[in-house]
């Protein structure tokens, strides 16, 4: 959502201590706010802001780390204040647009092949220690759920056992839906928005697999279009399509912890159509 209105207080220190003027409207989201900016030489660019916090200083480790490759370049940055001075994208054009969704999952795959092959800086979360909580989370909150949905839980919690003694140790992005990947100058398309976590690369792929469908779970041929793009990043990546299926019932397990913990004791449908399609592809 774009505002007119005069900067906040906040916004309109960090501008004055990068030496930035507003080049266009507020943006705001739901993490944050987003201000195009140009700097005193004239680039192009927008400053982020969010609370600070643990989120902001790992996205402050990890685009440093990344420096551009596949992703959106760090310019500058003040954790303390919750600020990250980024280049210049085209918020209008994502993937979302895409109208070849195969060509948009491998832009995707490419994408996380790069963020991937970098070695990941030290103070970074690690998948080991949220998948140690969720599972401890998940002894309780199982407890809130009947029926097919607690049968459904309670699989999820399982494959994720088999898999948490050996986490992985890649440079991951953990939230590369199609709407995280923007046109660019500098390439064609960029990521923005990372979550840097250490692990398997598995853990990276429900974002893609979910984009644009989730929105309504019923539409026609979405278990095709999960799979299609399960096959695509799997044999970009090099995965092994079991324990990368593995991963995703994590990620599931713990968008289902989140749900239960607002209050909301289902399984989400667009989870089930995903769940579905992969058991029906033998994979999980």
């Amino acid at each position: 959502m774009a505002h007119e209105s005069p900067l906040p207080a906040r916004v309109a220190k960090v501008l004055d201590a990068w030496g930035l003027s507003p080049d266009g409207p507020l943006l705001s989201g739901e993490a944050g706010i987003v201000v195009p900016v140009r700097r005193a030489d004239g680039l192009a660019a927008a400053v982020k802001l969010q609370q600070p916090g643990p989120e902001v200083d790992a996205a402050v480790l990890g685009l440093a780390r990344w420096d551009g490759r596949g992703i959106v370049r760090l310019l500058a940055s003040a954790p303390d204040r919750g600020a990250m001075l980024l280049e210049r994208l085209d918020a209008e054009r994502s993937l979302e647009a895409m109208d070849d969704d195969d060509e948009a999952t491998r832009i995707v795959g490419s994408l996380l092949e790069r963020l991937h092959s970098v070695d990941p800086p030290p103070g970074l979360p690690r998948l080991e220690a949220v998948v140690s909580q969720m599972l401890d989370d998940a002894t309780e909150a199982g407890t809130q759920l009947s029926g097919e949905h607690r049968r459904r839980f309670d699989r999820w919690r399982r494959l994720v056992a088999d898999v948490a003694a050996t986490p992985g140790s890649r440079f991951l992005h953990w939230d590369l839906h199609f709407g995280n990947v923007l046109s660019a100058e500098r390439e064609p398309w960029l990521a923005i928005d990372p979550e840097p976590l250490v692990g398997d690369a598995g853990f990276d792929l429900w974002p893609a697999l979910d984009s644009g469908w989730s929105r309504d779970p019923g539409t026609v041929g979405a278990a095709r279009i999960v799979r299609r793009r399960f096959d695509i990043l799997t044999e970009m990546l090099h995965l092994d399509r079991a324990r990368a299926a593995r991963w995703t019932t994590a990620r599931l397990l713990q968008n289902a912890l989140w749900d239960i913990e607002d209050g909301k004791p289902a399984i989400a449908p667009a989870a089930t159509v995903l769940d579905d399609a992969l058991r029906s592809a033998g994979l999980s």
